[in-house]
């Protein structure tokens, strides 16, 4: 670049950054358009990338946003390369997917019988 800053790959700096388990996964996120740099859409693994540059992408079920704070040398350990980089992604909100068991389980046939009665009752036309 003219503007005289450092500047690294793309797909490198993801997988210097361990947002990526591989350069080639990396890669392939990006070649598909699902990354962008400063809010432009990027196809290009080898597009260059410097601090203060913000990457949103898709990573598993959610939408990252990152602001790139240094360039990594190189692949080291999780502490390090969370130094690299702000998370500036929105907090993610677990729902909770399964219903609680309530202890209930199969109505028995006294409950069945009770039910079918309320029914009758609420319902005018039934037939007795």
């Amino acid at each position: 670049m003219s503007d005289g800053r450092e500047t690294i790959r793309l797909d490198k700096w993801l997988w210097q950054a361990r947002f990526f388990k591989s350069r080639s996964i990396a890669a392939a996120v990006i070649s598909a358009g699902h990354v962008r740099v400063n809010s432009a859409p990027v196809s290009k693994p080898a597009r260059v990338v410097g601090a203060d540059d913000v990457l949103t992408f898709p990573q598993e079920r959610q939408v990252r946003v990152i602001k790139i704070l240094a360039l990594g040398t190189r692949r080291g350990p999780a502490t390090e390369a969370q130094t690299l980089y702000d998370d500036q992604s929105p907090p993610v909100v677990k729902a909770e997917t399964n219903p609680r068991f309530d202890g209930g389980g199969r109505p028995t046939g006294k409950n069945r019988r009770d039910m079918m009665a309320a029914r009758r009752r609420d319902d005018p036309f039934a037939l007795e």
